[in-house]
């Protein structure tokens, strides 16, 4: 055998990353938020599974200097590809990684008072922001402990470059979270208001994340914190205040490996789950749940497109290969390829409606692609 033989660049099954959509959907943000507030570009979770650094590299390109992710291990990851940018860590990094945090100039969202005092206590240098709980209840500081706020600007090693609080239901327009949402606003200014009495620097505020920047996007801040809506797509199939123009970055195919006919009463996979009530025609495909399609899709009604046309997936879905009723897809053959999430002639299965067949919400999805299957980069700058 010959060692130098590797496999195809597709393979059996791979993500294509549209960049230049990942460049619009950037536009569109300028679009929609003041020329004074920067885009905090989030690429946690491997750029939500689309690739941290391939991402990342793009965003530079298209002039963003600043990036978020959520944990040290990222931060420092990223910086290798990122030399100049301004990286915010959003999970709590413990005491003993200080020195990375340091190392590779990377600024720290603080939890609370008792994280930047451990923080403070390892005597390193350290870039902070401060994280206000205005009702998320996750991190940060409540606003009527204002002390312990305040106590953070006061530690000598940290120093406090922006204040943040996070919107727990930007995405709803339901008349009690925009009340909602709109209380946590007032109560995150009146804690500047009040740091800013006593002559501290608040530095740099953010407050919204993807749903914000359609739903509030005249909030006064100095950052907005796109997230899943940086790669093309809401979190479920819902509206927004103000219309996105995005573009869907990511598609997920897979190559077709056999087609047979079944006969009526014969069964399809595990636990017979399926049985075909007349002949149909019955592809197999090289993808399954250890690439990230979710087994919660098992004869739910879930589609694939092939051939330009929809097709169902039937049966349980494997971990390496799952089975798609084929019938009316045309003459379909081995080697032919099925589109999971994207388009295929006028069909199009976009992530949100994969996230419904599955019982979650798009971030999921695409975070849980698995590692084996290769992103293929795409790009036309």
């Amino acid at each position: 055998m010959n060692s130098e033989v590797i496999p195809s660049e597709h393979g059996r099954a791979w993500i294509e990353i549209d960049l230049d959509a990942l460049a619009h959907n950037i536009a569109d943000f300028r679009l929609k938020t003041p020329d004074n507030c920067e885009i905090m570009a989030i690429i946690k979770a491997n750029a939500y599974g689309h690739g941290a650094e391939r991402v990342a590299k793009r965003l530079v390109f298209e002039g963003i200097k600043t990036f978020a992710v959520a944990t040290v291990t990222e931060g420092v990851e990223l910086r290798s590809c990122v030399p100049d940018g301004d990286i915010l860590i959003l999970g709590c990094t413990l005491p003993k990684d200080a020195g990375s945090l340091y190392d590779n100039n990377l600024i720290q969202l603080v939890a609370d008072g008792a994280h930047a005092k451990a923080l403070d206590a390892t005597g390193y240098k350290l870039r902070v922001h401060v994280a206000v709980d205005t009702g998320m209840h996750r991190l940060g500081v409540e606003p009527a402990n204002f002390a312990e706020i305040e106590g953070i600007f006061k530690c000598a090693n940290l120093s406090v470059e922006g204040v943040a609080t996070h919107l727990a239901s930007p995405d709803s327009l339901d008349e009690s979270d925009i009340c909602f949402t709109k209380a946590q606003m007032e109560s995150f200014y009146a804690v500047l208001r009040k740091l800013k009495e006593k002559g501290y620097n608040t530095g740099k505020l953010h407050a919204q994340s993807s749903y914000g920047i359609y739903n509030y996007p005249d909030l006064a801040c100095d950052y907005i914190r796109p997230g899943i809506m940086l790669y093309g797509v809401h979190s479920q199939a819902d509206d927004t205040i103000i219309k996105t123009n995005l573009k869907p970055v990511l598609s997920l195919r897979a190559v077709i490996a056999q087609v047979r006919r079944i006969e009526a009463g014969e069964s399809v996979s595990y636990g017979r789950l399926y049985t075909a009530d007349k002949p149909i025609m019955l592809a197999t495909v090289g993808i399954g749940y250890a690439d990230g399609i979710p087994r919660q899709m098992t004869n739910n009604g879930a589609m694939s497109i092939v051939n330009g046309r929809r097709v169902s997936i039937i049966g349980r879905i494997c971990m390496d290969m799952l089975m798609l009723d084929v019938t009316d897809a045309g003459h379909v053959k081995a080697g032919d390829v099925a589109t999971f999430i994207g388009t295929d002639g006028d069909e199009e299965i976009r992530c949100e409606e994969v996230a419904a067949a599955a019982g979650t919400i798009t971030n999921d999805i695409l975070c849980r692609l698995g590692m084996r299957l290769p992103r293929i980069y795409l790009e036309k700058t």
